[in-house]
């Protein structure tokens, strides 16, 4: 089983680049096939607990909407590892900050920089990346559509000059004369969820890239989906990589990781959990019994009471049933009940660091290390 390796691109105290050179380095020494960083502006956990007192994390990155520019970052990568074969994607880029010719003209450099190991990972993004910078967040799912179409087009214009009606990105004799790598693009992987995502996902993609905030059942059925419309589109179904994106809370033992999950910074990532996933726990979303989770989330606006009053609301249930808690074992037990129910590319997040010691924390890299030695076995 192939497999990825997800890190987050902060600025923190060792330097720029630092967390994510450690990251990349990890996913090297345990063979991962990729390496993937976010496009953000900001983050989906609060700034307002990012202190020493709540993680030990914060000694090394106090900042954590600090967040780099995500193409500048994977360029460095690509240069400073320019005989490293594994690939580099986004996790994921959005349609709504960027224009998509700027986007596809981002990718294609990659590509050409790599020889052919750039993976474009798409999707609406999010509104706490958009909506504070004067995006319009009223149809995402409308411009996702035409961005990723808008994509296509130039990619597929052999040069020539473009038109396209479109109400979010009209073409106008629009050229594109970057050449493909060796006759490729990159790969478009899709993080979709709803039905009209699904189905451009069938129709578009070379990837399906969920974030694991579902149910191993509920990914089978998406997949049966992205599936479906693929054939209804001409394409080979099973062409499409299943992939998934999985948040990881890993230790030495099983006391090390409930001590972990007893931090308020990871108990505050269940506020990016749906509220339908809390009510199957007995629980009340804070943010509303209709909210949709890391989507609509502005967690730049939370003050700290009332992030420790939402993170003390989640059940260590749900945490546990939507990020994948254990020992190296034992997540590696999870992830098989996942490949059973369609998954073929896991790419992994490892948030142990996130925990209220640095010393724990930091601790936990070779644990997740001899994880994805374990993926390969699978």
């Amino acid at each position: 089983m192939k497999f990825g390796v997800f890190e987050q691109d902060l600025h923190s105290r060792l330097g720029p680049m630092a967390m994510a050179e450690m990251g990349y380095r990890t996913a090297g020494l345990g063979g991962a096939d990729s390496y993937w960083l976010p496009d953000h502006l900001n983050s989906l956990f609060p700034q307002a607990v990012m202190t020493a007192k709540y993680t030990g994390a914060a000694r090394l990155a106090p900042k954590i909407d600090a967040y780099l520019e995500l193409w500048t970052a994977l360029g460095y990568l690509a240069g400073r590892h320019r005989f490293n074969r594994a690939r580099l994607g986004t996790c994921v880029t959005d349609t709504g900050r960027r224009n998509p010719a700027v986007t596809a003209q981002a990718a294609a450099t990659l590509h050409l920089m790599t020889r052919g190991r750039a993976i474009l990972g798409i999707g609406t993004g999010e509104r706490e990346g958009n909506e504070p910078y004067g995006v319009d967040w009223s149809k995402p799912v409308a411009r996702f559509e035409e961005a990723l179409a808008t994509i296509r087009a130039l990619w597929n214009s052999n040069g020539e000059l473009v038109n396209r009606d479109s109400e979010w990105f009209p073409l106008r004799n629009a050229s594109f004369r970057l050449p493909p790598y060796k006759g490729t693009w990159p790969e478009i992987w899709i993080a979709s969820h709803g039905p009209r995502m699904l189905r451009a996902t069938g129709r578009y993609a070379d990837g399906w890239f969920p974030v694991g905030l579902l149910r191993p059942e509920q990914y089978e059925d998406g997949l049966q989906q992205v599936r479906a419309a693929a054939d209804n589109a001409g394409r080979n179904p099973n062409s499409i990589v299943a992939a998934n994106m999985h948040v990881v809370v890993t230790g030495r033992s099983s006391g090390e990781v409930e001590e972990a999950l007893d931090s308020v910074m990871i108990q505050a990532f269940a506020l990016s959990i749906p509220a339908w996933a809390w009510a199957e726990h007995g629980a009340q979303h804070p943010l509303g019994e209709s909210f949709t989770g890391f989507q609509d989330i502005l967690p730049q606006t939370f003050d700290e009471q009332t992030v420790l009053a939402h993170a003390a609301a989640a059940p260590i249930s749900l945490i546990k049933q939507f990020v994948l808690t254990g020992t190296p074992d034992e997540v590696i037990d999870r992830l098989a009940k996942w490949r059973d129910h369609g998954v073929r590319y896991p790419v992994l997040a490892n948030i142990s660091v996130l925990q209220t010691k640095l010393s724990r924390g930091l601790a936990a890299t070779p644990p997740f290390a001899k994880i994805l030695r374990g993926i390969r076995k699978m």
